[in-house]
């Protein structure tokens, strides 16, 4: 596996014009630049300790992210944390779209340094792409222009707080964008949190809760070949509740049949769900019923 320790390296491995800063580097690639050989991709998974954002617009091939894998179209936004495993395979790319790098520490002592959790896509898988209409396309293209205006030309003491702005400006619009395609992609969303409820159904009627607890959000996303952040995002649109609350709200459901059921203890019911503490299921109870497990009992039994 190719590891890109820093940006430096990966524009040597690639040939590409030396970064202007270490720790940021944006690039308009030619189709000659960006036109990877089958052979070195092919064989050589890649991964890096640095960000990156690009505007691609692919041809033919696919693009390999964690354990998804992402059939290319034109016009997409794509995401890449550090230490994530990205692969290639027969990839050809257009000309057009850009590429920003960066480490995080190039934003130490700005704003943006201090708020990328508020920017969840770089956790996205990359079959969860960002699909950029024509319109929008053209406003990224403006930002980076003004990103590559300030990178390439003499450096002032106004440079890095510019090129800062602009890139929080982009990861802003690219939010925005996220947030149209979550309720254009509705049908497909609502496909997603149905595959979610089956898979709690399934999960419980294996008796997993009992032998192994209640799923955790990474073997769902998992299962559901989605990212944990993609899939509670989008589940919180669809719902308006967080993937977490619906696992527990689901618990809940199946504790008012299980303590209805006759010669049940409210421990016995806890421990089937998978609460190694019948304590903490009686106070989740309440909480999301109004009512502890034992008044339920009495008002549903009288």
């Amino acid at each position: 596996m190719i590891h890109f320790k820093s940006i430096n390296d990966f524009t040597d491995f690639w040939g590409l014009p030396k970064p202007e800063h270490p720790m940021f580097y944006a690039i308009r690639p030619t189709k000659e630049e960006v036109e990877i050989g089958h052979e070195s991709v092919n064989l050589k998974p890649m991964k890096s300790d640095f960000y990156s954002i690009s505007l691609k617009k692919f041809s033919s091939g696919s693009v390999h992210y964690g354990r998804t894998k992402y059939d290319c179209e034109t016009g997409v936004l794509l995401f890449f944390a550090p230490d994530q495993i990205i692969e290639m395979v027969d990839a050809h790319f257009e000309h057009g779209g850009f590429t920003l790098m960066f480490n995080k520490d190039f934003f130490i002592g700005q704003p943006l340094g201090q708020k990328f959790h508020e920017y969840p896509f770089f956790e996205y898988a990359t079959n969860e792409a960002l699909h950029v209409s024509p319109n929008e396309e053209k406003v990224l293209l403006n930002i980076f222009n003004n990103i590559e205006a300030e990178y390439y030309n003499n450096i002032d003491e106004f440079s890095k707080g510019l090129i800062v702005n602009h890139t929080e400006t982009l990861l802003r619009y690219a939010d925005r964008y996220y947030k149209r395609q979550f309720i254009n992609r509705e049908i497909l969303n609502k496909g997603l949190y149905h595959e979610f409820k089956n898979l709690l159904v399934k999960y419980f009627e294996e008796n997993n809760l009992l032998e192994v607890g209640p799923p955790s959000l990474d073997w769902l996303a998992d299962e559901l070949s989605v990212s944990r952040r993609y899939l509670s995002d989008s589940i919180k649109v669809e719902t308006n509740k967080t993937a977490k609350d619906q696992i527990n709200l689901f618990l809940i459901e199946e504790a008012k049949s299980l303590l209805l059921a006759p010669n049940t203890s409210i421990a016995e019911t806890a421990y089937k769900l998978g609460f190694e503490y019948p304590e903490y299921f009686s106070r989740l109870f309440k909480k999301k019923t109004g009512m502890s497990p034992s008044q339920f009992i009495k008002e549903h039994t009288q």
